[in-house]
């Protein structure tokens, strides 16, 4: 019988130390979430601020004033800087020579058009065949050409 009392006695201390931590508990929460009064609404709005901000400006480029150079950088580059889809790549001469054969009208044509897996006007449908003329020219004569390109009229 001694054996069956022991360990009910060990458990005398839990049975009263339960609620009491739980009383102790409710107490402390039950003050969460109460604002105080000395909170200036003006001081913790300004310290909530984020710490920094974009701020993002669209740029419109009247069509026809884009030079040769912007154009590919914006458009051509995502193809033919990687030489993607089939594109000869930026600066490749032995890729763009039999292109260049085709002269600086025949290769207008051509990206006015569309090539292969290039879409019309590189996929910017806004381009005026005069920026075409000057992005292919601007292209070609990376890789070695020495086309001339068509002035921006201001």
């Amino acid at each position: 019988m001694s054996n069956h009392r022991a360990p009910r006695a060990a458990l005398q201390p839990t049975r009263f130390a339960m609620p009491v931590v739980a009383m102790v508990a409710a107490a402390l929460l039950a003050g969460c979430g109460k604002q105080g009064a000395a909170i200036d609404p003006e001081k913790s709005a300004e310290l909530i601020q984020p710490v920094a901000r974009i701020e993002l400006k669209v740029v419109k480029v009247a069509p026809g004033s884009r030079t040769g150079e912007q154009i590919v950088k914006s458009v051509c580059a995502g193809c033919h800087d990687a030489g993607s889809l089939g594109a000869p790549k930026t600066g490749d001469a032995a890729a763009w020579a039999p292109r260049l054969a085709l002269g600086h009208d025949g290769l207008t044509k051509s990206a006015i058009a569309g090539k292969n897996q290039m879409p019309p006007r590189g996929g910017l449908s806004d381009l005026t065949d005069t920026e075409v003329a000057r992005a292919v020219a601007y292209l070609a004569n990376k890789a070695g050409a020495k086309f001339t390109e068509p002035p921006v009229q201001q």
